[in-house]
């Protein structure tokens, strides 16, 4: 594996139009060789296009795009050391699972039996033997995503693309997904671009995050700094769920005149509240019962806000309760139009 610093994709100013559309609007963007990188954003918001701009399904209308420090735009796909695990999975029906591992490397000319010997690895490496002669017909959904998993694998590009590759599957076996993503990228230490809109899956699985809204990257960081620290209102409400509070209401809270963010676990309530550096009364209006939690939302200074309980701690609406949360636990954001 090579110098984590060495850059595997590198964006600058790249923009993407669409007729009067700008899917992609000026992006600057840095990926480390051997990331787990997820680009996450809401329908419509730029991250597939630029993946697709990263695998050369698409091109560039302005900007510059490099693949380990070689000129993308331009490049066929074929070309780009890249491949790509649809949604979809896009597997030949008619083809048993080895055949549709081993077809990039029949079309690259490679010889049957070595083809097959990789194809193999590919299936072992996602722990599929000896499903070879089945066909995607006889698999199950997770199965059929091994499958696609291994047939980009078996080419050895140096930059997996991952277009949603989960969407399609239900909770537990999303779930076994991510897992097993997870472990491959440590296994093989290639670099890995996925696109998604789901947040739980972006902040459990990526070194890296870019979150993505009207073609433009927002913010930049790990999931940790992306949830903890969100820059904008934009971020804070769609990763994950937080309490934005305007300028107006933010010192009420013991925050300063900003747009404001404070997430629902910070909010304690009860006893657990005494030790917060800000304590405030507050009335219970309703509750969510969520297995190991309690959605609770509470009015604090006449404003609506939510926060988490134990699932013991049961509270009737109309109770007035203690509520606490540490200085800390209140994040002041930039303007809305930010952007990086």
């Amino acid at each position: 594996m090579t110098s984590p610093s060495t850059t595997a994709v590198l964006f600058q100013n790249v923009t993407r139009h669409f007729g009067t559309v700008r899917a992609v609007d000026g992006v600057d963007l840095k990926i480390e060789q051997g990331e787990f990188f997820a680009m996450l954003g809401p329908s419509g918001s730029g991250k597939t296009t630029c993946l697709r701009l990263i695998a050369g399904f698409e091109q560039p209308t302005a900007g510059h795009i490099e693949i380990f420090n070689e000129t993308a735009e331009g490049l066929a796909p074929n070309r780009r050391d890249v491949n790509t695990v649809f949604q979809d999975y896009a597997l030949f029906p008619h083809m048993t699972v080895l055949d549709n591992v081993a077809y990039g490397l029949m079309v690259r000319g490679v010889s049957r039996p070595d083809r097959e010997r990789r194809a193999r690895e590919a299936l072992s490496l996602v722990r599929l033997e000896g499903m070879d002669a089945r066909r995607p017909a006889q698999l199950s959904g997770g199965q059929r995503q091994r499958v696609a998993l291994a047939r980009a694998l078996v080419n050895r590009p140096k930059v997996l693309l991952l277009d949603e590759p989960l969407g399609a599957l239900d909770l537990k076996l999303r779930e076994d997904m991510q897992e097993e993503l997870r472990r491959l990228h440590k296994q093989l230490g290639l670099t890995f671009v996925f696109v998604t809109h789901d947040q739980g899956e972006a902040l459990s699985m990526a070194d890296r995050v870019a979150v993505f809204n009207q073609g433009r990257i927002v913010q930049v960081g790990t999931p940790e700094d992306i949830y903890q620290r969100p820059t904008t209102r934009f971020v804070a409400e769609f990763v994950g769920s937080s309490n934005v509070l305007t300028p107006d209401e933010a010192p009420r809270f013991g925050g300063v005149s900003h747009w404001t963010s404070l997430r629902p676990e910070a909010i304690l309530i009860g006893s657990a509240a005494e030790a917060m550096d800000i304590r405030q009364p507050a009335e219970v209006v309703d509750q969510q019962f969520q297995g190991a939690m309690r959605k609770t939302l509470l009015k604090i200074n006449g404003r609506e806000v939510w926060s988490l309980a134990p699932a013991a701690q049961a509270l009737e609406a109309g109770r007035t309760v203690t509520v606490g949360w540490a200085q800390g636990a209140l994040h002041a954001m930039k303007g809305e139009g930010a952007h990086v």
